[in-house]
């Protein structure tokens, strides 16, 4: 049996028990005069029946608004809520219910109000009871999957800053920079101070936000711009990159190093020469994306890509909304898009772009 199935009948099983518990207290221990002469049997029966009509319904109402508003930061909306539609179905519950049993119109039941309302004060406790523990339960099971995520998270994160670092600082890629640097010694000293300079800068930036979660599409795009230019270097002519980004989104946020795995991703999977160069465009779409595009001349006779570093990106983003990143191939181009993140609600709790 799935697990999720399992819950379900331990939560069936609760719910049942604990309307034949709540409606024995109710028939045994609390003594209302309703003018009725039921015998205890009969009197149990009813009660029962009317218990089970106010909890499932009461369970239909939680299970609705905990999906309407599933997020934690949502709690104090979720609760106010479900309390003010919980007290209209218990007033409205009242009132059918005492229009079957006393067997009168609406009209009369008006004319005497303490009839409708002899169990109301009962039926709140009880469903302000039933509420707390469903409430418990629901804080205990998030609680313990965010709990859950983030030993996940820190687990992915410690492996995207392994690669990370392994592909950035590999003896490969710094020694071709440093043979890059020797040459441009001997040619140009100023390009060669120019490119000491940027490639200072990248390591710096990936030594400073390796452990962030979220940094400044400001500050990914100059980072991306440094290891664009050391790249060029290696292919001057057949290499050219665009940004169309508007200063209103450079204040948005972006997970690390993102921007620069879609380019290296591009430059590794790529055909790169002067009959077929290659071109990145680097672009905000709609107001919630920051796009990689690139022309598509895949190499041949590689190995098939593993795909670690979308993976990477898309576990880091499913922390924040499970907002899926998007990717289109086509004959001529391959683009990923990638959601920007705003910090602009109550709680300062980082928020995808949605326009």
């Amino acid at each position: 049996m799935r697990l999720s199935n399992q819950i379900k009948l331990r939560e069936i099983h609760f719910r049942w028990i604990g309307i034949l518990i709540l409606s024995l207290i109710i028939t045994f221990f609390v003594d209302r005069d309703d003018g009725h002469s039921h015998t205890p049997l009969e009197k149990l029966f009813i009660v029962t029946g009317i218990t089970a009509f106010f909890w499932n319904g009461a369970f239909i109402l939680f299970i609705y608004f905990r999906k309407k508003f599933p997020f934690v930061r949502q709690t104090p909306r979720r609760l106010v809520l479900t309390a003010l539609a919980l007290s209209g179905f218990l007033i409205v519950g009242d009132i059918v219910i005492c229009m079957m049993l006393e067997r009168r119109t609406l009209a009369k039941l008006i004319a005497e109000p303490s009839t409708i309302f002899l169990y109301t004060d009962v039926n709140f406790i009880a469903a302000l009871f039933v509420g707390l523990i469903y409430e418990n339960v629901y804080f205990f099971e998030q609680w313990k999957s965010t709990i859950q995520l983030n030993e996940a998270l820190k687990n992915q994160q410690i492996r995207t800053q392994f690669e990370v670092l392994q592909n950035q600082m590999s003896p490969h890629f710094l020694f071709n920079s440093l043979n890059t640097l020797t040459t441009l010694i001997a040619e140009d000293q100023k390009i060669a101070t120019e490119f000491t300079q940027k490639l200072s800068e990248v390591y710096r930036y990936i030594l400073a936000n390796k452990e962030k979660e979220l940094v400044l599409l400001k500050d990914e795009l100059e980072f991306a711009e440094a290891y664009l230019y050391l790249l060029k270097m290696r292919y001057p002519e057949n290499l050219t990159a665009s940004y169309a980004v508007d200063e209103q989104y450079l204040r948005q946020y972006i997970a690390p190093l993102t921007i620069q795995m879609l380019i290296e991703n591009a430059i590794k999977h790529n055909v790169i020469s002067k009959a077929h160069p290659l071109h990145i465009d680097v672009y905000v779409e709609n107001g919630s994306s920051v796009v990689v595009k690139n022309n598509f001349q895949g190499k041949k006779g590689i190995e098939k890509s593993t795909k670690t570093g979308l993976a990477n990106i898309r576990k880091r983003y499913e922390y924040f909304g499970n907002k899926n990143i998007d990717i289109i191939t086509t004959a001529q181009n391959y683009l990923v898009a990638i959601p920007l993140i705003s910090l602009v609600n109550e709680n300062d709790q980082p928020v995808i772009v949605e326009l």
